[in-house]
């Protein structure tokens, strides 16, 4: 019998109740409870002197309580004093009954555990744990472990039944399911050890080691989580592959439309089209996301991809995440593939109920060969007739549901299997190659690393608020000598009602400032019609000057616009300054951006301003973003799905990434009953955490 298979109830103190809240924390049986690890770690094994304590360090002292009295201030607190010969300390407790403060009477033996912070009356305790009494119990003779919890769940409660979990651990070991000649152990812990080592280290362990991840115990346990991810990627992977998708050809349709650009393409672009082609032409679906810079033509790679399902007679859906950028694909495909008479049909939530009944019913008949839209096409009302091709732009912006109801529209059943439409994923946010190996590791990478002819590096310049005058006389010049400009007001994880007013208020000084220049306002609380309008007149040149909330992120292509502004420019994350930046510079003119900061700059602020004046590589900003944010702030609302690693860090431990990949590969190949032990034992069912 394994670990496994020992239900958590078999503890003692674990009735129905108390196994429903561990359930939350996903613990079902010992093997959950083994593998749910501490994050840090308390030293209890040891008295400090109070004379010696420091700041914000968790110790435990020992002493005589010398008084306990409620004061009144601000909040009522009882108030206890503590001393030990070396120095006297305060413990101050907000929430407190009469018997609290009966039991901690003058004399009395206190042993507390806390972390002193500088309070009113010096160092102080607030809430600490302690414990009175004539006979204390002995000190602990490990280091105490502190774990994720929940509610109803408390750290005793976890300790006491890790504690009873880890004696079933020297008769019931957990299975080695990396056979130790994929597995370089040289150096590492068997499993049981290093669960051994994490729950119960000993003083003398270097602590730091353990909780930064460089401990053996925590490498052994990372490097399986990792091979557990990829293996997890591989799975989906050769499902994916396992289903059947049309062959899709090209036959000159693309050359027809590239004849009549004014340009050439780029190299980088000729290589990722005949990527594309090359797996379309397959009867088994493409899974291929294509990176490419702000600029770069990812969308003119896309229309390749269209043209040749269209050309093989299939349906394309193109999907983005705002009808901004919606509108911006359709009015590219639009003014591309009309003169090939192709219609592009278009479908968000502004389209009126008449002209979406029309479409819907032009994509259920086969009339419709392109649309082109937002979360709308996903909706039940829209069916296809054929579709071979779905297009995804910016994709971690959705859902994983919304992704894959999109994908199932194309499904059907064949005589010879279950048929899908192959799957294009766009995304002008450069991914960390960490982050791509984890979050789409089932997917085919290709990437547009080669800018158009006659492009520009962005001159970035980082500027106090005290330069606001200087930077306006700077935007008036610019725009009489012909060009325009962009001035962007931030205000995230504020209300769009405030980012709205900021905007409005720039707007109006702005247009005080600069009488002879017609200055537009765009924001988030416009109705989408209005806003395509002011969009519009900008984009034809009417106006000289557009503010604007962050909205402006995507979709905005205006070659003339050669100077962007941004206020509070270290309120935003290198992403977006970098997405933002790249609304200018995408004609042949030199282009600036001017990022205004206020005092006083955290770290944070002043590296990530940095970053932006002394870089245009995308990959390279994207890469500091990584390390400033971190995985799951990185990826937004985490719409990728549960990333959330149990111990391994992306960042942290990146190196152990590519061996995990190659260990993850042999396992599946040489020991494939294997593979699902260890998912379970990892993923819990989260191995389908990024399908697309």
């Amino acid at each position: 019998m394994s670990l496994s298979d020992i239900a958590i109830t078999r503890l003692k103190g674990v009735g129905p109740a108390a196994a429903d809240k561990l359930a939350r924390l996903g613990l079902h049986n010992l093997e959950d409870v083994l593998f749910h690890l501490p994050f840090r770690y308390e030293d209890r094994t040891r008295i400090t002197p109070i004379g010696s304590l420091r700041p914000e360090t968790g110790v435990v002292i020992e002493g005589e309580v010398m008084a306990a009295d409620v004061v009144f201030g601000r909040r009522r607190s009882l108030l206890c004093k503590v001393a030990d010969g070396t120095g006297m300390v305060t413990l101050r407790f907000y929430h407190f009954s009469a018997a609290q403060k009966n039991n901690l009477e003058r004399g009395r033996r206190i042993r507390v555990y806390g972390e002193p912070r500088p309070g009113a009356a010096g160092l102080e305790f607030y809430h600490p744990e302690y414990q009175v009494g004539t006979s204390l119990p002995p000190l602990e003779k490990a280091l105490t472990p502190v774990y994720p919890t929940t509610d109803g769940v408390s750290q005793k409660t976890l300790r006491n039944l890790t504690g009873q979990a880890l004696h079933y651990l020297n008769s019931h070991p957990p299975q080695e399911l990396i056979p130790g000649q994929l597995l370089d152990q040289s150096g590492l812990p068997s499993l049981a050890q290093a669960l051994s080592k994490l729950h119960n280290p000993r003083p003398d362990d270097p602590v730091s080691m353990l909780l930064d991840g460089q401990h053996p115990a925590v490498q052994r346990l990372v490097m399986e989580e990792m091979v557990a991810h990829q293996l997890g990627m591989l799975q989906k992977r050769a499902g994916q592959k396992a289903l059947l998708a049309p062959r899709l050809q090209a036959d000159g349709l693309f050359q027809a439309l590239t004849d009549n650009l004014p340009f050439a393409l780029t190299g980088a672009q000729q290589r990722v089209i005949g990527e594309l082609l090359a797996d379309m032409g397959q009867p088994h679906p493409m899974l291929r996301l294509v990176q490419g810079d702000v600029g770069s033509g990812k969308t003119l790679v896309a229309a390749a991809a269209a043209l040749a399902a269209i050309e093989s007679g299939y349906q394309v859906a193109l999907m983005a995440p705002t009808e901004l950028l919606a509108e911006q694909h359709r009015d590219n495909f639009r003014q591309w593939l009309t003169p090939l008479g192709i219609e592009v049909h278009w479908l968000a939530g502004s389209l009126g109920v008449k002209a979406r009944r029309e479409t819907n019913a032009a994509l259920a008949e086969g009339r419709a060969q392109i649309v082109v839209g937002t979360h709308a096409l996903f909706q039940d009302a829209v069916q296809f007739h054929r579709l071979g091709l779905t297009i995804i732009d910016e994709q971690h912006r959705f859902g994983v549901q919304q992704r894959l109801a999109l994908r199932e529209k194309g499904r059907f059943d064949t005589s010879r299997g279950v048929q899908v439409p192959h799957q294009l994923v766009l995304t002008a946010t450069p991914i960390p190659r960490t982050l791509a190996m984890s979050v789409y590791g089932d997917l085919d990478t290709s990437v547009i690393d080669e800018m158009p002819p006659g492009r520009k590096p962005i001159d970035t310049l980082v500027l106090p608020e005290g330069r606001r005058p200087q930077v306006i006389e700077r935007i008036n010049d610019a725009c009489r000598g012909g060009t325009q400009a962009y001035w962007v007001c931030t205000l995230i994880e504020e209300s769009e009602e405030l980012q709205a007013q900021a905007a409005e208020a720039a707007f109006e000084e702005l247009q005080a400032a600069l009488p002879d220049l017609k200055v537009e306002l765009v924001h988030g609380r416009m109705k989408a019609r209005e806003k395509a309008e002011r969009m519009a007149r900008f984009s034809r040149g009417e106006a000289q000057l557009l503010v604007a909330t962050t909205v402006i992120e995507v979709g905005v292509d205006v070659p003339n616009a050669t100077l962007m502004v941004m206020e509070n420019a270290e309120r935003l994350g290198l992403a977006q300054l970098h997405q933002l930046r790249g609304r200018v510079g995408r004609g042949g003119e030199q282009s600036y951006c001017l990022l205004l900061y206020k005092h006083p700059l955290s770290q944070t602020g002043k590296r990530r301003l940095a970053v932006m004046r002394d870089t245009t590589d995308g990959f390279v900003i994207a890469e500091e973003d990584l390390k400033l944010r971190g995985p799951g702030e990185w990826l937004g609302t985490r719409q990728t799905g549960d990333l959330a690693f149990r111990i391994a860090d992306l960042m942290r431990d990146e190196a152990l990434m590519e061996p995990a990949r190659h260990v993850a590969d042999d396992l599946l190949r040489q020991y494939p009953a294997l593979v699902e032990p260890l998912l379970r034992r990892w993923l819990k069912g989260g191995e389908h955490y990024a399908d697309i």
